[in-house]
């Protein structure tokens, strides 16, 4: 589904990604790990298309099609949806209009069905993010995803700043935007996923991790065993780790 091979990245006129190559089959999940600064944001960001990441060198296709220098909003008709990690503030537009602008299927319905799904039906009447909580901005930035339905999802740190008692929903909901309750098989979705403390694995069923450092891949391998090592032994066991599954 995704396809990046050689991506070099520059933000502000200084390379941020050097030389990432990561491919992602459809159906698949894959976790993005790293230190604070070490570019998975960037990565993120590149994907979709911000324009303040440019891409200097290396390619990213999506289902076959060369997206490298495609807009945003081309590549969310493609299938493409990203929860950021810090989404601003849009006052003055509702989160119910952003709900029925997003809506593939301009099915209300199914609008409703997602808002009562993630608890937000006394936020529809409510500036996007406005005076949110840090819990209910990534609730509202996962309705958002639901209804948009794309089928490449990236997400990053939808743990982060979530308490115990919504961490649950979050989990859930996103396994079930990653296609997580079919069959591998029968799943159409793929995601990637940046996480810091791995609480999110516990929510899903993920295939390949990574370790970022500095703007490039340090290891590739099982999740959970690189979350293991990273708890015991920090990210400097990355870089004299080369280990590939």
């Amino acid at each position: 589904m995704l396809k990046i091979d050689n991506l070099h990245v520059e933000v502000g006129g200084k390379e941020i990604l050097h030389g990432i190559t990561m491919h992602i089959k459809p159906g698949e999940t894959h976790v993005l790990m790293g230190p604070n600064g070490s570019g998975k944001s960037t990565l993120l960001m590149t994907i979709m298309g911000f324009d303040a990441y440019h891409v200097t060198r290396g390619s990213i296709s999506f289902n076959g099609s060369d997206v490298t220098h495609m807009p945003v909003h081309e590549r969310a008709r493609l299938g493409m949806g990203i929860m950021f990690q810090r989404p601003p503030s849009i006052p003055g537009l509702k989160l119910g209009k952003m709900l029925d602008v997003i809506n593939p299927e301009k099915k209300p319905e199914f609008v409703t069905a997602a808002v009562t799904r993630m608890n937000m039906e006394e936020f529809v009447e409510r500036d996007i993010n406005l005076g949110f909580s840090g819990g209910e901005i990534k609730r509202s930035e996962i309705l958002q995803m639901m209804v948009q339905d794309p089928s490449f999802i990236m997400l990053d740190e939808p743990e982060s700043g979530v308490d115990l008692e919504n961490i649950h929903l979050m989990g859930e909901s996103i396994a079930r935007l990653l296609q997580k309750n079919q069959r591998f098989i029968d799943r159409k979705n793929s995601g990637l996923v940046i996480t810091h403390t791995g609480y999110i694995l516990d929510y899903l069923d993920v295939d390949k991790g990574h370790v970022m450092i500095n703007g490039e891949f340090k290891c590739h391998g099982n999740p959970r065993e690189i979350l293991k090592l990273i708890k015991e032994k920090g990210y400097k066991e990355c870089l004299s780790c080369a280990k590939i599954l």
